[in-house]
């Protein structure tokens, strides 16, 4: 028979947890052993935290200040098929000194622009939402052709290179104040109010699929900034 779990709430977006304390031995070796067992665990989320816990636990090794625990940081580990991975999205705060005109025009040298919305999100099509108007961008080819490495074909790879980066001078999206960065289960109604409130423009990407995120990470790569928003997502602090 199952014990009771230590934890078992539902936080305010609906999402129940549930937590249990495993204090046997045997257990816990047994679940040692499978996870010693797996060739190799992925990163999902938290790549950039990741890489920067590993530089400082190789800097400190060999000095006085390494302690066994900077080899350590907590995680939580997912079956891939147990994964739901929805869109990131993204608004910024101005056009980069373009007219709501003048940024379509430009657009429309690396994108086909129709529109309204898309009636069945697909790879390399975007939903932007601009001056109160709801707008589909399908890639061009020719930017296709150069966007075929396991990164440079992401589609948040090919926003950053082909609007945020040239046309909204948006450079480092990870500490560029202009960009707010959306979780897709805020559904399209949050980027409309971004734009009404604080903001002039609005992307809503399609998401990262599983295999995506397995190619990069098999080319030695790490994702980029905000490229993935994770279902079912632990509340912060349940663990210390």
């Amino acid at each position: 028979k199952r014990s009771p779990p230590i934890y078992d709430f539902t936080t305010s977006d609906g999402i129940r947890h549930e937590l249990w304390q495993i204090e046997s031995a045997e257990k816990q070796n047994e679940i040692t052993n499978a996870f010693a067992k797996q060739p190799a665990l992925y990163i999902a989320d938290g790549h950039h935290r990741s890489a920067a816990a590993a530089k400082v636990a190789q800097n400190l090794r060999g000095t006085p200040d390494h302690h066994k625990y900077a080899e350590r940081f907590l995680a939580v580990s997912f079956s891939s098929d147990e994964l739901l991975i929805l869109d990131y999205n993204r608004a910024v705060k101005d056009l980069n000194g373009h007219t709501p005109e003048a940024f379509l025009e430009k657009i429309q040298d690396r994108f086909e622009l129709f529109s309204g919305q898309l009636e069945h999100p697909k790879p390399h099509h975007f939903e932007m939402y601009l001056a109160g108007s709801w707008y589909t961008l399908s890639t061009r080819n020719p930017v296709l052709k150069n966007s075929r490495g396991p990164i440079s074909s992401l589609d948040v790879s090919i926003l950053q290179t082909n609007i945020l980066s040239p046309l909204l001078g948006i450079e480092d999206p990870r500490t560029d104040k202009r960009i707010a960065f959306i979780g897709g289960i805020r559904g399209r109604a949050e980027l409309e109010k971004r734009v009404h409130e604080d903001c002039a423009v609005a992307f809503k990407l399609h998401p990262t699929s599983v295999e995506d995120l397995l190619n990069v990470a098999d080319a030695g790569e790490i994702m980029p900034p905000k490229s993935t928003w994770f279902e079912p997502n632990l509340r912060d602090g349940l663990i210390i």
